[in-house]
């Protein structure tokens, strides 16, 4: 895609993948042999899909613009997504409750759930752009450096909402528990990535004369992170 300049000039990358999604998706409707293909579930995306996204991104992190800028981003991030989680939350609770979406009726914490799902923003297209144009690498870092971060937060609050959800009845305790989750999980998970990225450190140190084991001790280390992050309930995506 990259070395075809004409195609890549006028349609985006995340459009042309949406483009073969689509037909791919096509092939597999009408061969009707859904029973042997392996079948997309959340499990899937979590363990198999997502921790070599993750890994791609943070490589992409390296750079002084957006450690100089760590703060602000991390503002936008965590304190930006849940305010906007909690804005489109009770404003969709607003128009349910005036029945301005027809007859739907939510409660606030169905609302807040589905806010959750969507208050993360990713701007594919933007960042393109601003590779075309050569924007100001801070604020090429700003935006790139939010849009990560805030998909580890939306979904720790997507967990919590989804937690809320299923009690019977939802108190203060309960609210205050559910913060203090949110503060433990992304904790955690930063812990953790430190704690592994000193023992690939340590490893790739002790095996300069033996280069073909460094490749997959990075990666061996990077998705066992990942995986200890999940199993013990922290954020695998912030580590």
């Amino acid at each position: 895609f990259h070395h075809a300049e004409f195609l890549s000039s006028i349609l985006p990358e995340s459009c042309m993948l949406i483009v073969l999604g689509i037909i791919v998706g096509t092939i597999v409707h009408f061969t009707h042999s859904r029973e042997m293909l392996p079948q997309f579930t959340p499990k899937a995306f979590f363990l198999f899909l997502l921790p070599p996204i993750v890994l791609e991104s943070s490589y992409s992190l390296h750079d002084r613009a957006f450690f100089s800028n760590l703060g602000t981003i991390v503002l936008y991030a965590v304190v930006g997504t849940i305010l906007n989680c909690f804005i489109i939350g009770l404003a969709l609770y607003g128009l349910t409750a005036y029945e301005a979406v027809g007859g739907i009726n939510l409660h606030l914490v169905e609302c807040l759930v589905f806010s959750a799902l969507i208050s993360a923003v990713d701007p594919v297209a933007v960042l393109a752009i601003f590779q075309e144009i050569g924007v100001n690498k801070n604020l090429y870092f700003l935006v790139f450096g939010e849009s990560l971060l805030n998909d580890a937060v939306t979904i720790v609050l997507y967990m919590m909402m989804v937690g809320f959800s299923k009690a019977d009845y939802i108190t203060a305790e309960q609210i205050g528990l559910g913060f203090a989750a949110f503060i433990c999980v992304s904790l955690g998970g930063l812990a953790i990535g430190i704690l592994m990225g000193v023992v690939t450190a340590l490893i790739t140190k002790h095996t300069e004369d033996v280069r073909v084991v460094e490749p997959l001790a990075m990666l061996g280390i990077a998705y066992l992170s990942y995986l200890l992050a999940e199993m013990v309930h922290f954020s695998g995506i912030i580590r």
